[in-house]
């Protein structure tokens, strides 16, 4: 009866065992975000199945876009986590409060932002990229959507973080589960039955998120025992917002850079047809199920050690780094195994088409040894986050996409131009995204072993 009881409140991760608190706090957020990729994948298989390659490429064209423009609620959801996190393990109750409502109005300002700039960028930037005719009004008309109903979305995020940060990831996720079902029955409503094609998607997943929000929103104002979410906290101070973007900046401009390498490499995907679009598109949304423990430990982590610093306990937080690394190492290895055996099952799901199946599938076996090396990357990152050290996360992301995955993506394709390809070799992207992610790895566990994170606190007693 108490292990049920403590799935609907607060968890102190400053006390217990640092890899039982780590996994019980990172399993409901690892089904979470298994929900919430279900969200592009549904959409993914639904207008495959239902629409075409050619819708499937569509909607895989448009992600790098829709990707940078939400690069404000990223930095948001990730300062506020932090403070989050850091507060509630120094039990600030005042400054706590103060936090969320500002995250709240940042948050606002925010969304107004993307819709604004939406209506400017949309087209050109899919006119730059060289997106096919043939897909690119599916493309506008789908991001222009996302972006219009981008509030849903924004306020889950930013407020599933928050809650993340206070250690509540379980209602997190049953919300995020219903929002999920919402997604799925909208999606085929609106394009298997009213045939509104990717539109339809679009309009579904909008719809599905702003729930999810809602119910994020009525969870955090019952945590009184917590924090306080009365009028006069939601108000904008200088103080809190500063600190949030400050913190959160660097993760926002990690993802920025991210998909600007993205949209510059969706240039290099486009130039080889409709057919290796849409084959990335599927092996990007098994990449999202592979990925998954990678995120959701990086997620723990910085829970983890911004409470655990907060508190001043920083051997604690060293234990539990150790510890929450080699979990996510054996649980993503594990995961990658099942996806190289089952593959083809897995990617069959998305189209009927053979030939998009073997060439997702050799993709897919390129950049497999890369998910393990991300379970370190984001493991020890989370850790550094969470300490307040959101700088080298940042940097290390900015070597390892600009000089590393960006130059090696187009020298192989230059290298490897023959008269049968032209363009150069397709796998050129996928050889480049592993030398990215084995690069981080290795960087990212020299500059923990330096240490420079433990002097970063925001609350608490600073570590020496």
């Amino acid at each position: 009866m108490n292990s049920v009881k403590q799935l609907f409140q607060a968890t102190d991760m400053t006390v217990g065992k640092p890899w039982k608190q780590i996994v019980i706090f990172t399993v409901p957020m690892l089904i979470g975000n298994i929900a919430q990729q279900l969200y592009s994948t549904v959409d993914s298989i639904v207008v495959g199945k239902y629409v075409g390659d050619n819708a499937l490429a569509a909607v895989g064209s448009a992600a790098p876009i829709l990707n940078l423009l939400l690069v404000l609620f990223i930095g948001i959801s990730m300062g506020a986590s932090i403070m989050v996190a850091q507060y509630f393990g120094a039990k600030e109750r005042e400054d706590l409060s103060h936090t969320v409502g500002t995250c709240i109005l940042l948050t606002a300002g925010a969304v107004l932002i993307i819709m604004v700039l939406s209506l400017i960028v949309v087209r050109p930037l899919l006119h730059l990229l060289d997106t096919p005719e043939s897909i690119i009004d599916w493309c506008a008309s789908y991001l222009l959507i996302m972006f219009f109903g981008c509030v849903g979305s924004a306020y889950y995020n930013i407020l599933s973080g928050v809650l993340r940060g206070l250690g509540d990831a379980f209602m997190a996720l049953v919300y995020l589960l219903v929002a999920t079902v919402l997604n799925i029955i909208l999606d085929l409503v609106f394009v298997a039955n009213f045939h509104m094609g990717v539109s339809g998607v679009a309009l579904a997943t909008i719809l599905a998120q702003a729930v999810s929000a809602v119910l994020c929103l009525l969870r955090l104002a019952r945590m009184k025992d917590v924090f306080d979410l009365k009028p006069k906290y939601l108000r904008f101070h200088k103080k809190y917002a500063g600190s949030m973007v400050r913190l959160g900046l660097p993760s926002g401009l990690t993802q920025a850079i991210f998909s600007m390498a993205g949209i510059i490499v969706q240039s290099l995907t486009n130039s080889f047809g409709e057919m290796f679009i849409a084959a990335n598109v599927i092996v990007m949304r098994v990449d999202g199920f592979a990925m998954l423990p990678n995120f959701s430990f990086g997620s723990a982590m910085t829970t983890y050690a911004g409470q655990n610093v907060g508190a001043g306990a920083y051997d604690r937080v060293t234990k539990g780094a150790k510890q929450g690394t080699l979990i996510a190492v054996l649980t993503t290895a594990t995961i990658t195994g099942i996806i190289l055996l089952f593959g083809r099952n897995l990617m069959g799901i998305f189209t009927n088409t053979a030939e998009l199946v073997d060439l997702s599938m050799r993709m897919m076996c390129i950049i497999a040894l890369g998910y393990v090396a991300m379970a370190v990357t984001q493991s020890l990152s989370g850790v550094m986050r969470g300490a307040g050290d959101t700088m080298t996360p940042m940097w290390i992301s900015v070597f390892t996409t600009v000089v590393v995955r960006v130059p090696i993506a187009y020298g192989v394709a230059y290298f490897t131009r023959s008269q049968q390809d032209p363009g150069g070799r397709q796998e050129s992207i996928f050889i480049s995204l592993l030398c990215s992610w084995l690069v981080g790895a290795t960087v990212t566990v020299i500059f923990y072993l330096r240490g420079k994170w433990k002097k970063k606190a925001l609350a608490g007693t600073a570590g020496s």
